[in-house]
Formats: C-alpha cells, sequence, structure tokens
C-alpha cells in the first residue's frame, strides 16, 4: 500500500489489492469544447489491442499557444479528490454507480477490466473504500461493460457484468457471489443496459452484430434485434428511452437505428417472459426476432459510432471524429408518427480534441443536466447541459498531470456531485463538484 490510506479504506481481502496513489489535491479547469483551444497532445502508452484500433490513428500533437481563452461564469467546476490503481494493470473499461438506491443509502459503484470486477463505495470527504472483487475462472475473460440493477421483492442490488468471451454474468453483492449467467451471443459483448421501467429486463449488445432482450428473473432471452436490416458490423453500445418504449443502437458500420418495443410482439413477449416456467415446459420459449429496425441513418458519422444516448426525444452520439452530435430523426417539427425516415435534423454539435480511437464513452447525470466525456491524453470535457439554448452551452475541462492515458468511460452519481473515470493504465479518478 502507498501512503495514501487517509483517503481509500481498503479491508482485508484475498481476492484482489488496490494500491493508491497519493492524490495531489491541485486540478485544473479551463474553457473548452465549442471553442477549443490548441492544447498539447499525447498518446496513450497502453497498447490493448482488441479495443484500441480505430480506422483514424492519432496524428501528432501541436503544442499549446500562450493564450487561453477561458469561459466566465461556467458553474461547473470540480476538484479532484482521490484516484487509485487496480493492481491487475490492465486497461478498465467500464464503471457504473449503482443509482438505484434512496437518498442516505451508501454511493456504490462497480468497474470491470481484465477478468476482474470491483465493488467500491464512495465515502465523504473524497474517500474510496473496497467493498468486494471478483475474479472470473477464464483468465482470457476481459470484461467490457457492467450495469447495475435491483430485485424487484427485496430490493436488494444485483450487477450484470459481460465483456470478450460474450458470457452475462449476474452477480449479488449481499451473497457474494455469481447467482447466474446467460450464454447466447456468439461474439464479445459490448454494452449492459437495464430497462428503466422493468428492473429484469436486461439489453446486451454484440460483436455477433445482434441486441438481446432478456429476462434474469426467469431466465429468458426475450427478443432478438438484428438480421435482414440490422447492424452490418460489431454493435458498439445502445440505450433506452426515458419510459423503455425504444432503443437507439449504433456500431461499427457507422449506423444508427432505432428499435421499437411497444410493438405487440415484443409486448407481448414480455409478458409472456414472466408466464413461463422452464421446469415445467418441454419446448423452449420462443424468443421474438425483429429484423426491421423503426428508423435508421448513416448520415450523422462517417466512422464507427461507439457511444449513443437518448437525450429526452433527442440522441447523442459520438464516433472517432472528436465531436457528440445531438440530433433527431426527421425534421425538427415532425412527431414519431410522421417522422421522415430519410431526413435527420442535427441541432448541435459539442466538440473536443484527441478523441479519434474507439470504445471511449460519455456519460450524464440521471437528470441530464450534465454531460461528460474523457479523451485519450487523460482529460475531462464537462458540459453544463441546463441551458435553453444549445449555443449557451459551456465546457470546463478536468486536467490532472497524473492522469495521461486514455479515459475509457465516466460516469456520474445521480446528481452529477461526483464524477468518476476509469483509464487505460488500470486508474479510477474522482472529481466531486465544488459548491
Amino acid at each position: 500500500m502507498s501512503d495514501s490510506e487517509d483517503n481509500v479504506t481498503v479491508p482485508q481481502t484475498k481476492k484482489t489489492r488496490v494500491s493508491t496513489l497519493q492524490t495531489e489535491g491541485s486540478f485544473h479547469t479551463e474553457g473548452s469544447g465549442d471553442d477549443v483551444d490548441e492544447t498539447s497532445s499525447w498518446s496513450s502508452n497502453v497498447d490493448d489491442a482488441s479495443r484500441s484500433e480505430t480506422p483514424n490513428q492519432p496524428g501528432p500533437g501541436k503544442k499549446a499557444g500562450r493564450g487561453r481563452r477561458k469561459f466566465k461564469n461556467c458553474k461547473l467546476q470540480y476538484k479532484l479528490t482521490n484516484y487509485l490503481k487496480e493492481d491487475h494493470g490492465q486497461p478498465i473499461f467500464g464503471i457504473q454507480f449503482n443509482n438505484n438506491t434512496k437518498d442516505g443509502d451508501p454511493l456504490n459503484f462497480a468497474s470491470v477490466g481484465s477478468n476482474r470486477v470491483t465493488v467500491y463505495e464512495c465515502q465523504k470527504e473524497g474517500k474510496i473504500k473496497l467493498l468486494q472483487a471478483y475474479v472470473d475462472a477464464d483468465p482470457e475473460e476481459n470484461f467490457y461493460t457492467c450495469a447495475w440493477t435491483y430485485e424487484d421483492t427485496s430490493g436488494q442490488p444485483i450487477l450484470a457484468v459481460a465483456g470478450l468471451r460474450g458470457i452475462i454474468r449476474i452477480i449479488s453483492p449481499i451473497t457474494m457471489q455469481c447467482v447466474k449467467h446467460f450464454i447466447g451471443h456468439g461474439n464479445a459483448i459490448n454494452e449492459l443496459k437495464f430497462h428503466p421501467r422493468d428492473p429484469n429486463i436486461l439489453m446486451s449488445v454484440s460483436k455477433d452484430h445482434a441486441l438481446r432482450l432478456w429476462n434474469i428473473k426467469t431466465d429468458i432471452c426475450v427478443a432478438m434485434l438484428g438480421g435482414v436490416d440490422g447492424h452490418r458490423d460489431e454493435v458498439l453500445s445502445a440505450d433506452f428511452n426515458i419510459d423503455g418504449s425504444k432503443i437507439v443502437s449504433c456500431g461499427m458500420d457507422h449506423s444508427l437505428k432505432i428499435w421499437r418495443l411497444d410493438q405487440p410482439k415484443v409486448r407481448e413477449a414480455i409478458e409472456n417472459s414472466y408466464k413461463f416456467n422452464v421446469n415445467k415446459e418441454n419446448r423452449p420459449f420462443k424468443t421474438v426476432t425483429d429484423n426491421f429496425p423503426y428508423f435508421s441513418t448513416r448520415d450523422i458519422h462517417r466512422n464507427y459510432v461507439d457511444c449513443v444516448r437518448w437525450f429526452g426525444n433527442f440522441i447523442l452520439s459520438k464516433s472517432c471524429e472528436n465531436s457528440i452530435v445531438c440530433w433527431k430523426p426527421g425534421t425538427l417539427s415532425q412527431t414519431d408518427n410522421t417522422v421522415d425516415k430519410d431526413k435527420v435534423t442535427v441541432l448541435h454539435r459539442f466538440d473536443y480534441r484527441d478523441c479519434d480511437i474507439w470504445y471511449m464513452r460519455f456519460s450524464m447525470d440521471y437528470w441530464q443536466k450534465v454531460l461528460a466525456l474523457g479523451n485519450q491524453v487523460g482529460r475531462i470535457f464537462v458540459w453544463d447541459l441546463d441551458v435553453e439554448d444549445p449555443q449557451l452551452t459551456r465546457c470546463t475541462t478536468l486536467v490532472h498531470q497524473k492522469c495521461a492515458t486514455a479515459i475509457r468511460q465516466t460516469h456520474m452519481n445521480r446528481d452529477g456531485s461526483i464524477i468518476l473515470a476509469v483509464c487505460d493504465d488500470a486508474t479510477i479518478w474522482r472529481w466531486d463538484r465544488i459548491k
């Protein structure tokens, strides 16, 4: 252990060791984003072929200029309060707060990297406490993603994880064991998401070009989305809209697709999955297939699309092009029932720099007022979305001298007061909002 044990409390455990680094207490915020300054840049020194290959290799960086234009009145200011390094030394690809908690409950989060799943607690004054760690039996496993839910009867937390082997593992932090696993995808799983209104419905997206819906309570694969008009290459990301009636997905084929879950055959399949008893039936459950998305476009991006999220009725998506695009299907005045499926409307672009490798994922807080994305040289761009005019969005850049490798994912607690970031050098960084 290092000399920062005042900041990180680590209980005795045989499963993992977490080496902690001394917090410098320094932080730097600057104006960036839509009016990007010239800054020095450098490439990540971590070579992970499975996640870092990109059709756009980063070029040499430019030296910083003397002048630096800063946005005044940007109310989003954060301070680095802690950072630590996991001892496996491999890239950490995913991090997720458990935001299914009540006020006053412990603020827990999980990280996934290598064949390791680690659960921590965010405590007051920047402290991070190690709670549990899980190591997969296969040393070749590499977890890419995780998602939290809860048991609908007891309310106890449940953690789903998946990655290179294409196996979804359901972990109970209460019993401290893997309680279930699901096999169905033909290749690696890149993202997991739980339905916003049904805690038992899990969505997975895969390198096998398909999305699947699972009922983790009854152990059933409810639906498969893909095929004839589905993705033509690896699916990298997907998201439910606020009421769970639609899914937007994206992938290596440069496309974004919207799938309807409110159509009768999908609704009936979800309902039937609760009635079906695997032990009593002598036939398998009839999984619904949907080969035709409601909407599809390749007009937003010209490269791999590696992250997508609903933003109300709009969509935020990013590629390896140093820009998060806010857009909607059809024209601005059209509704779902009248949308022109040959048109898209781009509303705004959130520009940044030094992020032209793929599998770099942004996040928003629960209320969608804060947007955060890390780049490949260790900087975090934070946008204030709580404005009436998108042109008025302001960006703060979070920088620390020891954070210099690719930030694979950021995640926030419900109110956006804490931002967590995970990097290719197995580090986790905690930034707390200055009130």
